[in-house]
This record gives C-alpha cells, structure tokens and sequence, in this order.
C-alpha cells in the first residue's frame, strides 16, 4: 500500500478550502483517508499565520512509515523545515509566443526604437 500526503478538497464552490490528509494513493482525492494531519486555505493572503496549518509530530511519523507528499505539500512541508525543500521545475514553454509572433515583436520593437 503506497502512502500519499495530498491535498483533499472542501470547501463550497468558487472558495477552496484543502485538508492535508494521508491517504492510500489508490483512494480518491476527496475520497477515503487515513489520517488529517493539517488544512490549507488558498483565500487567505501568503503571510497569513492560518494559510498552512501542519500536524509537526504526525506528518514525520507518517514520513518514517515511507509516506510520500505531493508536490504542493512538499512545497508545505519543506517551508516548515519538515523536509528537504523540493526543487521547482521550471514551467511549460508551450505558452510562451510561437516563433512568428516573436519575430513579429522583434520587429515592432526595432521599428519603434
């Protein structure tokens, strides 16, 4: 059984609210769990004390018994000191402009100045 530390959704519609749970990474996202061991509310501002709220003793206890976090609550977990911080990937270059629309601004560019 391969032990997960996720997010599971609550909250009403349009205003999230996450438990940080273990779970069994067979189980559903907001499905059956088998200890909450913290809460993340994205509506409140970044430096707001209540934002995250982490279970210290539980989540490294789950940590010894081979659990392994998401990457958001690794992201959690490694701010709090509970484990090492993840590396951040660097993000998709799909939406950056195509090679057209680059040369196009490049040109525009050179016009203008």
């Amino acid at each position: 059984m391969g032990l997960k530390i996720r997010l599971a959704r609550a909250g009403a519609k349009k205003r999230p609210y996450y438990h940080i749970v273990v779970a069994d990474s067979r189980a559903p996202r907001d499905g059956r769990f088998i200890e909450k061991v913290g809460s993340y509310n994205p509506m409140l501002p970044s430096d707001h004390a209540d934002r995250v709220r982490l279970q210290d003793e539980r989540l490294r206890h789950w940590l010894g018994q081979g659990a392994v976090a998401t990457d958001r609550v690794a992201r959690f977990l490694g701010k709090a000191g509970l484990a090492p911080m993840p590396e951040i990937r660097e993000q998709p270059k799909r939406s950056a402009p195509k090679k057209k629309a680059q040369e196009r601004a490049a040109a525009a560019a050179a016009a203008a100045g």
